[in-house]
C-alpha cells in the first residue's frame, strides 16, 4: 500500500538524485522475416517491428504522466540479424541495418539493437558477412547498434573471431573519424552474452525468447550515493544495508513501469535490470559511490573491493523487489558516461589495468573506454581477449567497448555529446600482442563448464 512518504520520498529521489528510468526495451523476434530474397526480408523486417514497436514511445510518454516517472530512452532489441543475412547469401547485410534504421525512424526510437552476432564457438552461415559489414553498416545509420559475441563458459574464447573484431573495432572508428569516431561507440564484443540486456550497445533479442516483449532498465547511482551521505560513519556491513535497501526501492520502482507497460502494449512483461546505469550528469557516477564509501578517488587501491560490496547489495535489495529480474543487473563502469570515472582517469589514477580488474566483480566491462588512435587491431584484440577471459573463467557477462581515437594521443579528449558523455584518450601497453592474437584457434573451455 502506497503512504504519503513513500510518495515524497520518490519525488525527492526524481527531483534531487537523478532517478529515472534509464530505458523500456521491446525485445522483437524476427525469425519469421527470414527470406531467401534479402529485399523482401528487409520489408518484412521493416513492417514487423512497425506493428510491435508503434505505440512503444507514446506508451512511455503516457507512464510518464501517469507515474511523474522519467523514461529516457524508449529502445527495440531484435534477433541477431546474422542469423536472417544466412538465409540470403548474395545480399549486402547493409541493407538490414538501413531497414533498421527506416524502422527506428518511424517508431521515433533512439537506439535498435540487434545487428549481431553469435560466434563463440565458430562462423555459421551469415556471421562472417554480417561482421565484415558492421564498420559500413554503422557509418551509413545513426540509431543501430552492433555486438558480436566472441566467447562463453561452456565453449571458450574463439580467437579467429577475437582478431576480426580487433580488426573492425579499428575500422570502425576510422570511418566514423570525422564523426568523433562514435562507430565503435555503438560496438559491443561480448562474452556470455545474455538474450533479455535492454542496455545499448549490446541489446539483441535472443531465440529463446517469447516473439515480443517488454523489459525495463533502472538507474539510480545519485540515489545510492545520496543514501550513502546519511551514514558517513557507518561500518561498511551497515553501508551494505543501505545500498539493499535503497536497491530495493529502485527496482520497485521499474517493476511497477515494466507492469503498465506491459499491460498497455499487449506484450508479455520480461524483466527489470538492477544495473546502476551511471551519465555524465554531475550526481549520476557510480565512481562517487565508491568515493562515498571512503576512497579519495576511483581507481586507488580498494576500489575493486568497494565495487564487489556495492555489485552484490545492488542484486541482493533488487531481486527482492522484482520477481523477473534479468538482463545484466549489477553496476555499469563505462568511463566516458561517468563523471566521476572521467575525472579519475584525468587524474591518472583511474587505468586500463585497473578498470580490468574492476570487471571481475561487476556488470559487463571495458565499457567506453578511449585509447589513442594509433593502436594496432591486434592491441584491441589481445584486450577483447583479456576481458573475455575474465567473463569465461568467472561465468559471466563481459563485454568491451573500446573507442580508437582518430588522430589523438594520449592525454588528449574526445567528446560525443549527450548520455556518450566524454573521455580522456587512456594509455594502452606499447608491447606487441600481435605473435599471440595471429596463431588464431580457440581458447579451449575452462573446467567451470562441465557442471553437468
Amino acid at each position: 500500500m502506497l503512504n504519503v512518504y513513500n510518495i515524497l520520498e520518490t519525488i525527492r529521489m526524481i527531483q534531487d538524485e537523478c532517478l529515472d528510468i534509464r530505458t523500456t526495451t521491446m525485445g522483437i523476434s524476427l525469425l519469421d522475416c527470414i527470406d531467401t530474397d534479402i529485399d523482401r526480408a528487409c520489408d518484412k523486417v521493416y513492417e514487423k517491428i512497425v506493428t510491435k514497436a508503434e505505440r512503444l514511445v507514446p506508451v512511455g510518454q503516457q507512464i510518464e504522466k501517469e507515474y511523474g516517472i522519467p523514461i529516457i530512452n524508449k529502445r527495440i532489441s531484435v534477433t541477431p540479424i546474422a542469423m536472417l543475412a544466412a538465409a540470403c547469401p548474395h545480399g549486402d547485410p547493409v541493407k538490414f541495418a538501413k531497414a533498421l534504421q527506416r524502422a527506428a525512424d518511424t517508431c521515433g526510437v533512439n537506439f535498435i539493437g540487434g545487428y549481431s552476432a553469435l560466434v563463440h564457438k565458430g562462423f555459421s552461415a551469415g556471421d562472417m558477412a554480417l561482421i565484415r559489414s558492421i564498420p559500413e553498416a554503422l557509418d551509413v545509420t545513426e540509431n543501430i547498434c552492433s555486438s558480436v559475441n566472441i566467447g562463453s563458459t561452456k565453449s571458450g574464447i574463439n580467437m579467429d573471431a577475437v582478431k576480426l573484431m580487433g580488426e573492425i573495432v579499428k575500422e570502425s572508428a576510422e570511418r566514423t573519424a570525422d564523426r568523433d569516431c562514435i562507430g565503435p561507440a555503438k560496438l559491443v564484443v561480448f562474452c556470455n552474452a545474455v538474450e533479455d540486456n535492454p542496455f545499448m550497445a549490446g541489446a539483441f533479442h535472443g531465440v529463446g525468447e517469447p516473439d515480443c516483449e517488454i523489459h525495463v532498465g533502472v538507474s539510480g547511482p545519485g540515489v545510492v550515493r545520496a543514501a550513502l551521505t546519511k551514514y558517513p560513519d557507518a561500518s561498511i556491513n551497515e553501508i551494505a544495508d543501505v545500498i539493499k535497501k535503497t536497491a530495493f526501492k529502485i527496482t520497485r520502482m521499474g517493476q511497477l513501469v515494466g507492469a503498465r507497460a506491459s499491460e498497455l502494449l499487449g506484450v508479455p512483461f520480461g524483466i527489470v535490470d538492477l544495473s546502476l546505469a551511471p551519465t555524465p550528469a554531475i550526481g549520476d557516477s557510480v565512481a562517487h559511490i565508491l568515493e562515498e564509501m571512503g576512497l579519495e578517488m576511483c581507481g586507488t587501491h580498494g576500489t575493486t573491493a568497494c565495487l564487489a560490496m556495492l555489485n552484490d547489495a545492488v542484486k541482493k535489495g533488487g531481486v527482492m523487489a522484482s520477481s523477473t529480474v534479468g538482463g545484466l543487473s549489477g553496476a555499469f563502469i563505462p568511463v566516458s558516461e561517468d563523471a566521476g570515472m572521467i575525472d579519475a582517469a584525468m587524474a591518472g589514477v583511474l587505468s586500463l589495468e585497473k578498470l580490468e580488474a574492476m570487471t571481475a566483480v561487476c556488470s559487463v566491462g571495458l565499457d567506453m573506454i578511449v585509447v589513442p588512435g594509433d593502436i594496432t587491431p591486434e592491441t584491441i584484440s589481445a584486450i577483447i581477449a583479456d576481458e573475455a577471459a575474465i567473463g569465461m573463467v568467472n561465468s559471466k557477462t563481459t563485454a568491451v567497448r573500446l573507442i580508437p581515437a582518430v588522430g589523438k594521443k594520449e592525454g588528449e579528449t574526445l567528446e560525443f555529446g549527450g548520455l556518450l558523455g566524454s573521455g580522456p584518450v587512456m594509455p594502452v601497453r606499447e608491447k606487441s600482442p600481435a605473435k599471440f592474437i595471429n596463431r588464431g584457434g580457440r581458447i579451449p573451455a575452462p573446467m567451470q563448464s562441465l557442471k553437468n
